[in-house]
C-alpha cells in the first residue's frame, strides 16, 4: 500500500535568487489558445460563480466558469451578460446537455466544462464524443474530475482539452466521507503531470487548497491552474445575499452534491456527497485575488523562479513531519493561554 502526500505533508526548498521585486514574475498560464495573467478559474458552484464572478475574473486576468444548476435559458442568459470576456460554462454528461452546451456556445461560451463528480466514467467518454463530434475542436472542453494518471490519459485520449484533477478534497465536499474514495490532490497532481500527456493537456487541481501556498505547492507538483471554491466564495461576486448573525456578515457556500443544493435545483436528492455552510463575507473578489497573487508571486521568488515553467522544472520538494508540519504553521495561536 502507498503513501499520498497532501499539501500539507510538503515544502518547497528555498533557494538562490536574483529576483528583486515579485513585479518580475510572471504567473501567466495558457489553456488551449488562451494566455491568462493569473492561473485561477473560479469553480462552477451556484455559490460561487454566475456573471458577476466572471466578469472580476476576466478583468483580473483569470477564468471564471458559470455553474450548470438552473435551466438552459437561465444560464445562457449569464453567458450572455458576460459580453466580451472570456467564459466558461459547465454541462453535465447526460439528458439535455447537448442542447445546454450548444445553447452556451450560442450564448458566447468559449470555455465548456463537463462537470462531474467521478470523471473517470463510461458517460464521460460518450458525452466527450457527442460534444468534440457536434462543436469539433474550435471549442475548449474542460473535463473531469480524475484522481489518478489513469484517468487523466483516458480523458486526454477521449477528447477533453484540459483535465481537472482532484476528488474528495474540497472543504464542502463530503466524498471521501459517505464513499471512501478519493485521493489528496496534491499526490493526484503529481501522477498525472509525470504523463506523456502533461504539458499538452492542462492539469486543473481542484480541491483541498486552503492557502495561496497550497497553490504554489500544486504549481510545483505540475499543475498549470487551481480551481478554487472556498477562496472565492463569500465575495461580493460571489452569487447570494449577504445575512448578519451577532454582529457579524456572512454568506452560503454549499457543496452541489450537498442535501440543499441537489433539493435547489433538481428538487430531490441521490447521493449526498456535500455539506451547506456558512463563510464570512470578504468583501471584493478582486482583495481575496490580489492576495493570492502576491503570496504565488512570493512563492516563485523563493525558489529563484520568474515565471511557472521556470519554477516546475527546478522547485524542490521535500517531505515534513507532524512537528515540522505544525513548526510551518503559526503556532503561537496555538499556545495555551
Amino acid at each position: 500500500m502507498k503513501k499520498c502526500l497532501s499539501f500539507d505533508d510538503v515544502l518547497l526548498v528555498p533557494k538562490y535568487s536574483e529576483i528583486c521585486s515579485r513585479k518580475e514574475i510572471d504567473i501567466s498560464s495558457k489553456l488551449g489558445d488562451v494566455t491568462f495573467s493569473i492561473p485561477i478559474i473560479s469553480s462552477p458552484m451556484d455559490t460561487v460563480t454566475e456573471t458577476a464572478m466572471v466578469t472580476e475574473m476576466h478583468n483580473r486576468g483569470g477564468l471564471g466558469i458559470i455553474h450548470r444548476y438552473n435551466s438552459i435559458r437561465d444560464q445562457a442568459f449569464l453567458v450572455h451578460e458576460c459580453h466580451g470576456a472570456h467564459v466558461g460554462a459547465a454541462v453535465g454528461v447526460s439528458g439535455d446537455y447537448i442542447e445546454r452546451a450548444t445553447a452556451l456556445v450560442e450564448a458566447g461560451a468559449n470555455f465548456l466544462c463537463v462537470d462531474i463528480a467521478h470523471g473517470h466514467h463510461a458517460l464521460m467518454k460518450h458525452a466527450l464524443k457527442i460534444l468534440r463530434n457536434t462543436f469539433g475542436y474550435d471549442i475548449h472542453i474542460m473535463a473531469g474530475n480524475v484522481a489518478t494518471r489513469d484517468g487523466y490519459e483516458d480523458l486526454a485520449r477521449w477528447g477533453a482539452s484540459s483535465v481537472r484533477v482532484g476528488i474528495g478534497g474540497g472543504s464542502i465536499c463530503s466524498t471521501r466521507i459517505q464513499t471512501g474514495h478519493g485521493m489528496p490532490t496534491f499526490q493526484s497532481v503529481l501522477e498525472c503531470s509525470s504523463s506523456e500527456f502533461s504539458g499538452e493537456i492542462p492539469i486543473i487541481a481542484d480541491g483541498g487548497i486552503k492557502t495561496s501556498g497550497d497553490i504554489v505547492k500544486a504549481l510545483a507538483a505540475g499543475a498549470d491552474f487551481v480551481m478554487l471554491g472556498s477562496l472565492l466564495a463569500g465575495t461580493s461576486e460571489s452569487p447570494g445575499s449577504v445575512y448578519s448573525e451577532n454582529g457579524e456578515q456572512f454568506k452560503v457556500y454549499r457543496g452541489m452534491a450537498s442535501k440543499d443544493a441537489q433539493i435547489s435545483w433538481r428538487g430531490h436528492t441521490a447521493s449526498v456527497e456535500g455539506v451547506s455552510s456558512s463563510i464570512p463575507f470578504k468583501g471584493s473578489v478582486g482583495d481575496s485575488l490580489e492576495e493570492l497573487c502576491t503570496g504565488i508571486r512570493s512563492g516563485l521568488s523563493y525558489s529563484g523562479c520568474a515565471s511557472i515553467p521556470v519554477f516546475q522544472a527546478t522547485n524542490q520538494l521535500v517531505l515534513q513531519t507532524p512537528a515540522g508540519a505544525y513548526e510551518s504553521s503559526a503556532h503561537i495561536l496555538n499556545r495555551d493561554k
